[in-house]
């Protein structure tokens, strides 16, 4: 059963506690010097790359703060999905039967948001993380993710353009980052593996960037 909470010109006071106070995060700033930034680096692993009908079947993140991953400060869940699509178990070897735990889609939107709160988030092509997890809010009548969002993708991309070693048009994979940096990818294609993958490319993306004018303000903008 889908929850219509939301409404175009609904009040945030009229929506769930746990929205509510997710979105009272916001009231905080982010702080101004990079390495006091709380980023959430996550993954979604899903049933295909229809953002209409497909569905994500799990969801993983790990916390970078302080110039460290915080491991002990993790998140993982496993969403109970009517869809099924036996193809992309290929891939991620989730299926119907797992022995995984399996909670509702709604209950997973309320542990991620109480999760991530105003943290900045940081996925691989990001872009499609963002906008599965916006489809599934938006069916269970909520609005959309409030946070920052930066894609190692780019950031990748960018590191190549200040060595003259890029070409325009391509899209980095996870795995060629892993493979340029030496990371481990003996977890990949899990939701929390790839997003701890990511976690170690996004930090050696940080060393790179590096320079007097970083702040968080010039990273969020691409001024690096």
């Amino acid at each position: 059963m889908i929850n219509k909470w939301f409404k175009k010109d609904q009040k945030e006071n009229d929506l769930p506690y746990f929205w509510q106070n997710y979105s009272k995060s916001f009231e905080e700033k982010l702080p101004e010097k990079v390495p006091d930034v709380r980023f959430v680096v996550f993954d979604t692993e899903t049933t295909g790359f229809d953002y209409e009908e497909d569905r994500i079947l799990s969801i993983g993140a790990v916390r970078v703060e302080n110039r460290s991953i915080e491991i002990s400060d993790n998140f993982e869940v496993f969403l109970d999905q009517k869809k099924f699509n036996p193809e992309t178990v290929k891939i991620h070897g989730i299926i119907q039967n797992e022995r995984f735990e399996k909670i509702s889609e709604l209950d997973a939107l309320k542990k991620f948001l109480n999760y991530i709160q105003n943290s900045v988030l940081v996925a691989h092509h990001a872009g499609f993380d963002i906008k599965m997890v916006n489809k599934a809010l938006i069916r269970n009548g909520l609005p959309k993710l409030k946070n920052n969002v930066l894609d190692t993708s780019v950031l990748y991309k960018k590191t190549r353009i200040l060595t003259n070693l890029i070409d325009q048009h391509k899209e980095y994979t996870l795995d060629e980052i892993a493979e340029a940096y030496n990371i481990e990818t003996t977890d990949r294609h899990t939701a929390s593996g790839d997003a701890f993958i990511t976690a170690i490319a996004f930090m050696k993306l940080l060393n790179k960037l590096k320079s007097k004018e970083l702040n968080t303000k010039n990273l969020l903008k691409g001024k690096y």
